[in-house]
């Protein structure tokens, strides 16, 4: 059994300071192979499509809040279009996490997609209602569209605004995917069929922060779980290639092993800083180890440094 905090680990050191990391997962998450399997899995409009349909469906106009770090990453799928930057007069700025569109296959029906990663849902740790949040960037993202979408009075050139969360939560057994759509009623008298509006779709993906649960029997849950979680790179890569299907690409491989080096580093840094309180408590090296699993020279290393600046 891996310990409870495995997927936590992940989408907790967003927002946390950990910015390389931060940057990476957004960037995993912004992979057009990712992005199809989302967009099957919430969208109507893609729910009897081929994921490789959805794929060619992705516009170029990818952009995710931070470049990658890596060096020979910077350039993958290079965003042109869509700003993840929202300044509005008077209205202060939102940085996306990841923005871009897609095209309807065989129409010209565009959509515009925002994707976010958030480490939690619950009020008591937001300070906000999740459900909220995603109205809000809704909203403004609707309202960005005049002069850039449609002007003046065009308002049936609005394009569709769909926001979805990707977050974690320790009370749903199999995680869950809600939406927030509008639905117009009949206060009274007929229906004019005047408020059919289809325009704007919030989705909130929530996943399992323990892993010693059963595996999901959502799919996209599932293969988002067995991507964010805190695996080596090869039990990555085999999960996702014989469980999910999707091609290991070069650029795909190379968001994996960035997201996976920068995870291993990360873990390795907590562990010492584990270890050196552990022995400014005076504990002994044995129970050191048995906490943190460092080497027994490494420990003393760091008992080493720690008496020099004493």
């Amino acid at each position: 059994m891996k310990e409870s905090t495995n997927l936590a680990k992940t989408l907790e050191s967003i927002g946390d300071g950990n910015a390389a990391y931060d940057s990476n997962v957004k960037n995993l998450l912004a992979d057009k192979q990712i992005l199809s399997r989302i967009l099957k899995y919430t969208l109507d409009e893609f729910k009897d499509m081929e994921l490789h349909e959805i794929t060619k469906c992705i516009c170029s106009d990818i952009v995710v809040e931070s470049q990658f770090l890596d060096a020979g990453l910077s350039n993958l799928e290079k965003v042109q279009g869509s700003a993840t930057e929202d300044n509005v007069l008077n209205e202060g700025k939102i940085l996306y996490d990841i923005r871009f569109s897609v095209r309807i296959k065989s129409t010209d029906i565009i959509i515009l997609v925002n994707v976010e990663a958030q480490k939690s849902i619950d009020p008591k740790k937001l300070g906000y209602h999740i459900g909220n949040r995603i109205i809000f960037y809704l909203a403004r993202m609707i309202s960005a569209e005049k002069e850039t979408e449609f002007c003046k009075s065009d308002y049936d050139s609005i394009k569709k605004a769909v926001s979805i969360w990707i977050c974690l939560s320790d009370e749903i057994e199999d995680g869950s995917i809600e939406k927030i759509e509008m639905q117009p009623s009949v206060l009274y008298g007929k229906d004019t069929g005047m408020l059919s509006v289809d325009l704007m779709e919030g989705y909130l993906i929530s996943l399992r922060v323990k892993d010693d649960v059963k595996e999901s029997k959502n799919e996209l849950i599932s293969m988002l779980e067995d991507l964010l979680n805190q695996d080596s790179l090869a039990e990555k890569k085999s999960k996702l290639i014989e469980k999910h299907h999707l091609i290991m690409d070069v650029e795909l491989e190379g968001r994996l092993s960035s997201m996976c080096n920068l995870s291993e580093r990360i873990e390795e840094t907590t562990k010492e800083e584990i270890a050196i309180g552990m022995i400014r408590e005076n504990l002994s090296d044995e129970v050191i180890q048995r906490v943190t699993k460092l080497p027994l020279a490494r420990i003393a290393e760091l008992r080493e440094q720690e008496m020099c600046l004493a």
